[in-house]
């Protein structure tokens, strides 16, 4: 059968036609489309009716070729939502997580709810992008807003809603709003009281894979799709269709990291972990195919090489990427670097500057030219990831000999050697496009072509190549110096 991944990032979108046959899946890009941030009057939102346009587009690509497909799924990054009033197809143009109406938030409603109780209930780690401190910012800023809404939608789900019509938090993506109680499966509603947060916004919870109806006429009509065409709520969020989509055996003690915009690291278990040591290390604890939890840390990622590129080609500088690693390669190893986890990279602009300003300030070289700060980043990355499995194993007691790396950092040899140097693991990188991969396996699951989560990773397997990366050992002792230096940062 063929399924269609309508899969959003921070960055860019994609409408990625899948066909499952013979035991292996094969992908096809149809449609691909930049996303960004759009400034508007001191805020930024997100042009969610562009994006529409867009994907519909994708899905007439399809139609004109006279490709049957089973259904459609969206996925796309957490924590950002629509609100929703009947038909109406927003209220108000959505807040992008960077947005700094959230700055001071987490301090605001620690004065509300103590950070016990909160982590008691949710299991989230204290992130002021978080659904939880946007809402509640709404009832600060925009009260009469929040007061018409009768609904809201995180990004994913607000996208099947415009295709099937049917309203709906699926599983995966409710859990990275800090409002879902993994225990009970379940809105934290008394959190939502204590907030202001009025319970009538909060929609009905899916689970994973849940097949919501069929397209609208409407959207049948614009794209050319067969009228009998289904929205599937697969993993709405990216990372969770990400993890599904993870070749592993289950005999190998395994962690995952999807590296993307965001670099979300951790391990695959049958229960959360919540509890004070997890509260204080600031870990998190998000929800999974088949309701596992994915206990993980969320890493401001490639974001960090993004900006820095939108800042070099804005002055003359359009290298791409893979020739940014060549120019990185040739820079002296472990020479300086950065906490990702700083707040001033969680934000847009000047990127390269915030970097070096980072190293003056630490008493390290100041990156002097392009492959100097890329090496920086990359270096850096992998030595808070080397951090993050090292707090992980320790937390889930659990070891961790292999990290499967998804996602389009994956890429990177470059990128992927420093991680297996960093961490002192075996890297498996691949498949890049695991979201993708992962929401349409999820679709499969719904037909009835396959029957859950051992299956779906058996035809990953069978499906891609992967290329696997060992530390180098003649570099072990000073990745080793580095990191005990990174620690300080």
């Amino acid at each position: 059968m063929n399924y269609l991944s309508l899969d959003l990032g921070a960055d860019s979108g994609r409408v990625i036609l899948g066909t499952l046959e013979n035991g292996k899946i094969s992908l096809e890009e149809i449609h691909r489309f930049y996303n960004k941030a759009v400034p508007v009057n001191g805020s930024l939102r997100w042009d969610v009716v562009r994006l529409f346009d867009e994907l519909k587009a994708g899905l007439k690509k399809v139609a004109d070729r006279g490709i049957a497909v089973k259904s459609l799924s969206t996925d796309s990054w957490g924590v950002d939502y629509v609100l929703l009033k009947g038909a109406e197809p927003m209220l108000t143009a959505p807040y992008q997580y960077r947005d700094g109406r959230t700055d001071g938030s987490v301090e605001r409603v620690r004065e509300i709810i103590p950070d016990e109780k909160l982590f008691a209930e949710s299991g989230i780690m204290f992130m002021g992008i978080n659904t939880l401190y946007q809402l509640f910012e709404d009832t600060r800023s925009r009260p009469e807003i929040l007061a018409l809404a009768d609904g809201f939608l995180n990004i994913g789900d607000y996208f099947n809603w415009l295709f099937s019509g049917v309203p709906a938090a699926e599983i995966s993506l409710a859990s990275t709003t800090q409002l879902y109680n993994p225990r009970t499966k379940a809105w934290s509603l008394e959190t939502a009281d204590a907030l202001g947060i009025p319970r009538k916004i909060f929609p009905k919870i899916v689970a994973s894979g849940t097949t919501l109806g069929r397209i609208l006429p409407a959207i049948a009509a614009e794209t050319g799709l067969a009228p009998e065409t289904e929205v599937v709520a697969s993993c709405s969020h990216d990372t969770g269709a990400a993890v599904a989509a993870i070749p592993a055996d289950s005999a190998t003690n395994w962690a995952f990291l999807s590296c993307g915009t965001w670099s979300l690291i951790g391990v695959e278990s049958p229960k959360p972990f919540i509890s004070e040591t997890v509260r204080r290390a600031n870990y998190t604890n998000e929800v999974g195919f088949g309701h596992t939890t994915r206990f993980l840390k969320n890493i401001v990622g490639m974001w960090i090489q993004q900006e820095s590129m939108r800042y070099w080609k804005a002055h003359g500088n359009d290298t791409p990427a893979p020739e940014l690693d060549k120019l990185a390669a040739l820079e002296p190893a472990l020479r300086s670097h950065i906490n990702p986890d700083d707040a001033r990279f969680l934000k847009p602009n000047e990127m390269p500057q915030k970097i070096a300003d980072f190293c003056a300030e630490t008493g390290q070289p100041v990156p002097e030219n392009v492959g100097q700060t890329m090496r920086c980043i990359l270096e850096s990355l992998a030595l808070a990831y080397r951090k993050a499995l090292d707090d992980i194993s320790a937390l889930a007691e659990k070891p961790i000999d292999t990290l499967h790396v998804v996602g389009g950092g994956s890429r990177s040899k470059l990128f992927m050697q420093f991680i297996a140097n960093a961490t002192g693991r075996t890297v498996v990188a691949g498949p890049v496009e695991g979201t993708s991969c992962g929401n349409l396996l999820i679709q499969a699951v719904a037909a009835g072509e396959l029957s859950g989560l051992d299956e779906i990773r058996k035809v990953v397997r069978a499906s891609f190549d992967v290329k696997t990366y060992v530390p180098a050992a003649d570099e072990r002792a000073a990745w080793e110096a580095a990191y005990e230096k990174f620690r300080t940062l």
